[in-house]
């Protein structure tokens, strides 16, 4: 789509208004425009757009705006970034809790935010319902924040077809669930310390795939250690997994004290050897999740390795059906006492 189509469709279209690839902080200009035209889409063509400072948007109806942005139009950070805040802050403007008035429904779309190896990417702060979609995210600490919602602490956001690529540091996150509610479908999370934190309930996961980068594949040394690598951490009691694969990550799913999370065809697997850890499902206490044809699998070269580990003492009344798994190159045997069905061979 070019900027005439687009004013065509009766978006705005922010190069209407400043010029693209400066190599200028823009961010008080898109600011304003988003400020001018409330209930329109803000479309940016083509082209690097940088921000000094975060730019948000309304969570209230009446003043909501979505932004779209073409498959190569990047919102990167600004050399010297400086702010905790993400560079694109969903409903942070006026926070609202509404899905009744029209304007609700805003969403962010396309192109690539870039945090320039130091900021956080996308917040969803307030408002409804909101969508994240088709966007790729690089080179962030935090990748996309959901916070705490308006809805007494539901989001009910939809992301959908959202790659990121983290900067590789320790405790760098890909996703921060902390609103409740909301789902999560095709996305791809790679160079993090965390694929996916959830720290909220009601949450529907589904086709995620977080993969751990080892240093000299960024083009750097190791920075994360890889023994507390993680593609999902459950802090919560019940939220949904269907087909989410952990790749290469030390642990595959970490769930809480309490966690009665559903998993049903999740994969985990190891291509390198590495630090002598291969978990499957790590649980902080007792166990008490069902596991549903789940399949782990094991490189057979590191000792280290287990589909369920929990501390000693620990119980649970979770079920474990129909795992695909090879019995003979796993170390701890604590995922049997969990079994119904059968043991299927990997």
């Amino acid at each position: 789509m070019n900027a005439t189509n687009a004013n065509a469709l009766g978006y705005v279209v922010v190069t209407d208004y400043l010029e693209a690839n400066t190599g200028k902080d823009v961010s008080d200009a898109i600011q304003s425009i988003i400020d001018s035209n409330p209930m329109k889409t803000i479309y940016f063509p083509d082209g690097e757009y940088i921000l000094a400072k975060p730019i948000c948007t309304s969570g209230k109806p009446e003043t909501a705006v979505s932004l779209k942005l073409s498959n190569f139009a990047i919102l990167k950070a600004a050399d010297g970034w400086d702010h905790k805040e993400a560079m694109v802050r969903l409903g942070a403007a006026e926070p609202y809790n509404t899905i009744y008035r029209n304007g609700s429904n805003y969403y962010f779309e396309g192109g690539i935010v870039d945090g320039n190896m130091v900021a956080n990417g996308i917040a969803i702060e307030s408002g409804r319902e909101t969508s994240v979609r088709n966007v790729s995210i690089k080179h962030t600490f935090l990748g996309l924040h959901i916070a705490r919602g308006a809805n007494s602490g539901s989001s009910d956001a939809d992301i959908d077809t959202v790659n990121i690529v983290g900067n590789n540091k320790p405790d760098s996150i890909g996703v921060l669930i902390e609103g409740h509610d909301n789902t999560l479908t095709n996305m791809r999370i790679a160079a993090v310390q965390t694929g996916v934190m959830l720290k909220s309930g009601g949450n529907f996961l589904r086709n995620i795939h977080p993969l751990f980068i080892f240093g000299y594949e960024y083009g750097g040394e190791d920075l994360i250690d890889y023994s507390k690598s993680v593609s999902f951490h459950d802090y919560n009691s019940t939220n949904w997994y269907d087909y989410c694969y952990s790749d290469q990550m030390a642990t595959a799913f970490r769930l809480s004290k309490g966690s009665k999370a559903i998993f049903l065809n999740c994969f985990a697997m190891w291509y390198s050897k590495r630090d002598n850890k291969e978990v499957g499902f790590e649980c902080e206490g007792d166990f008490n999740g069902s596991i549903l044809n789940a399949k782990i699998h094991f490189r057979g070269d590191v000792e280290n390795t287990a589909f369920l580990t929990q501390p000693e003492g620990c119980g649970g009344e979770g079920i474990i059906e129909n795992p695909v798994v090879n019995d003979d190159l796993i170390a701890d045997k604590t995922y049997k006492k969990y079994v119904t069905g059968k043991i299927i061979r990997a």
